[in-house]
């Protein structure tokens, strides 16, 4: 939101005061003063002074000019010395209490204009020099009861009215600061009684929409805005940004477009950059990364190291994950405006992006001493917070499948960070599983411990290590467990997860009863672009204690179709081989081949309510038998019950890796909730230091 503050009192009103003192000899000056020519007053007041040094009338018109023309603490020491001569002259007093506004020195004016107004209570200057005051302090509510004493004193006066205006503004902002957007705009609205249709009440309007997501009043209050050449295309702007946030890219694309083949017409260089910019951000928003590279390259060549351009270099960075590139161009901007919001807040994000999480939380906490209570900087130590927050979690579970098997199990999860580079995890999980056939019953209970610690920003390592005791009819046994994971990025757009899994096979009942140990030994690597394809492929080596091995690939190319919600698809490909085939034991053939084609859905019914959705098809074959059709799905509902509490209901089925004729098919259905233990992460004050 862009407001100014008003608070030069009206020079026809000091003109006033001295027309009936004044020499035929100052009009000129008196005559430069009211055309603003400030710098020609002083030079003339100057040399009159010359000639009549002691003349007060004169020396107060030098104090305004050179005040008003950018040397406001001359005007203060000649006010002073004035003071000191005249101590109770109201003429004076007034003077230098407003050359303290002139130097910003709002704290020192306010008593001072505070003990004139109770000694002129209807001194129209005094009492709008105190409203002022009150304004530049931003104590606004204040500020407009003191502002509308000055009115009643001169009903209709324009410095105080134009004073009232730019007051709302300022008390808007704070509104809207805090997220009060409703008492925000009741405020701006509120400037029409006097401005009908003012500029920048519509802006300050319209930007307020656009916070609140409400982009069709956005979009209704830019084409009021929009009554010439020139407004039409911030309007335009203003409308594009609105399609946006309102996820309509292709549209915003559109409208930018259009703007940009308007605004060359105009020659108003200010407007074309902004224009622009908006036009680059849209190309980004549609990824279309080339031509927006091409075009910052073009713009870069004319004004190097421009801000503007700096960051849509930084924006076209995260979008193509090229965060070096991001964060030198914020430490750029910030070298030439250590307080950009834009610089602040858009470092903090790179740093994120690039996982350097607590650099990151410094670099949104550097933006909220800049900008108190910003919204987005707020929003995003919040997003960090939650990533970081000690929380339980309760997964519950019922399986069954058409080989009379039925299963329930319930999981609890303890996950607590004590920096944002190392994080304790602790499970309980236990199973019971049962044939309804051959009534054989066995239970597992398994116990987990986990550290993870993040060696480099995007190189992490995962390592779970635990007991899990099993329990089949009189039969009991504990068998240790553990899982190590080396995640990494190597390269941007590429994960890399090197892995060893030691588990003890636990699906039913007749496994648990064989005390079946794998050791599985993993490699998961996945490739995305900026064009939208992406490539997964997961080999797995596993070695079993019933001296049996199994070999594993899995593929998967898949394309976003698009981002919100997110719709993906693609084409999978799995193969598994087994040394020894023992198929009366478990599903082990000597070649296992699988092709599908899948969907995959993910999005939001409401901004507390997330639906994910999945399902595949395809054909399956094993060893040489005729290929069979196969099936899943999958189905889960995520809603935030409140900041600390949330909800997950899913449901999956599948039909694959069938071993006969007849079929396998598997059911879960579950829930999970989540509760964060504390309001903020453990180690948060220690960051704050």
């Amino acid at each position: 939101m862009t407001y100014k503050y008003y608070f030069t009192l009206s020079v026809f009103f000091f003109l006033n005061i001295f027309s009936g003192v004044a020499q035929n000899s100052m009009e000129a000056g008196f005559q430069l003063l009211e055309k603003g020519q400030f710098a020609a007053a002083g030079i003339f007041f100057e040399s009159y002074l010359k000639s009549d040094p002691e003349n007060k009338t004169a020396q107060i018109c030098y104090g305004r000019a050179i005040g008003l023309s950018g040397e406001p603490q001359k005007a203060i020491a000649l006010f002073a010395t004035m003071l000191e001569t005249y101590p109770e002259d109201f003429e004076i007093q007034i003077n230098y209490n407003e050359s303290l506004l002139w130097d910003k020195q709002y704290e020192k004016a306010k008593p001072l204009y505070a003990d004139l107004v109770a000694d002129y209570p209807n001194n129209f200057g005094a009492v709008l020099g105190y409203a002022n005051t009150l304004s530049n302090l931003k104590e606004y509510k204040e500020a407009l009861l003191w502002v509308d004493k000055a009115l009643s004193i001169q009903p209709k006066n324009e410095s105080a009215t134009i004073s009232k205006k730019y007051m709302r503004l300022g008390y808007a902002n704070q509104f809207v600061n805090q997220q009060l957007y409703d008492q925000g705009k009741q405020l701006l609205k509120d400037i029409f009684w006097d401005f009908p249709e003012d500029k920048d009440a519509l802006l300050n309007l319209a930007n307020v929409y656009l916070i609140s997501k409400e982009v069709d009043s956005a979009k209704t209050t830019y084409l009021r805005y929009a009554t010439s050449p020139k407004d039409s295309i911030t309007a335009l702007n203003g409308i594009s940004l609105a399609a946006h946030i309102g996820e309509k890219d292709k549209k915003a694309l559109h409208i930018a477009r259009i703007a940009k083949s308007k605004v060359l017409k105009l020659k108003d260089p200010e407007l074309t950059e902004r224009t622009y910019d908006r036009y680059v951000q849209a190309l980004i928003w549609n990824r279309k990364f080339k031509t927006a590279q091409e075009q910052i390259d073009s713009l870069e060549s004319t004004n190097p190291q421009r801000k503007w351009i700096l960051a849509l270099k930084a924006t076209l960075g995260l979008y193509t994950s090229n965060t070096k590139i991001s964060i030198e161009s914020y430490d750029a901007i910030l070298t030439q405006d250590s307080t950009s919001f834009d610089g602040n807040l858009g470092k903090a994000n790179a740093l994120f992006a690039a996982d350097q999480i607590e650099n990151a939380y410094h670099a949104a906490f550097k933006t909220l001493e800049i900008y108190k209570n910003q919204k987005d900087a707020m929003g995003f130590i919040e997003k960090l917070n939650l990533m970081h927050t000690p929380n339980i979690e309760e997964h519950a579970a019922y399986t069954f499948d058409n080989g009379n098997n039925i299963a329930f199990y319930t999981n609890t999860k303890v996950d607590v960070s004590f920096s944002t580079k190392f994080r304790t995890t602790f499970s309980y999980l236990y199973r019971t599983t049962e044939n309804t056939v051959t009534l054989n019953k066995a239970n597992s209970h398994v116990l987990l411990a986990g550290l993870e610690y993040k060696l480099l920003p995007k190189t992490t390592l995962k390592t779970i290590f635990g007991l899990n005791n099993s329990r089949f009819m009189t039969t009991a046994y504990t068998q240790p467990v553990l899982d190590i994971k080396l995640q990494m990025q190597p390269y941007k757009l590429q994960n890399l997860n090197l892995g060893y899994q030691r588990e003890v096979q636990n699906f039913n009942a007749d496994l648990i009863e064989r005390e079946i140990v794998m050791n599985h030994y993993s490699l998961d690597y996945n490739l995305g672009t900026n064009f939208n394809l992406g490539w997964y492929t997961q080999l797995m080596h596993t070695q079993q204690t019933d001296t049996n091995t199994r070999n594993l690939i899995f593929t998967s190319l898949y394309y976003t179709l698009l981002r919100k919600p997110t719709l993906k698809t693609g084409v999978n490909f799995q193969y598994i081989t087994f040394k020894d085939q023992i198929p009366t034991i478990y599903f082990s053939p000597d070649q296992y081949k699988a092709i599908e084609i899948f969907i995959d859905v993910r999005g939001k019914f409401s901004k507390k309510t997330n639906f994910m959705a999945s399902a595949a098809t395809g054909f399956q074959q094993v060893e040489q038998d005729p290929q069979t059709a196969i099936f899943r799905t999958e189905a889960s509902l995520q809603h935030q019950i409140s900041k600390r509490l949330s909800a997950n209901l899913y449901g999956k089925y599948s039909n694959i890796a069938s071993a006969t004729a007849a079929g396998f098919e598997f059911t879960e259905l579950g829930v999970k909730l989540k509760w964060l233990l504390t309001k903020k992460p453990i180690f948060h004050t220690k960051l704050e230091e």
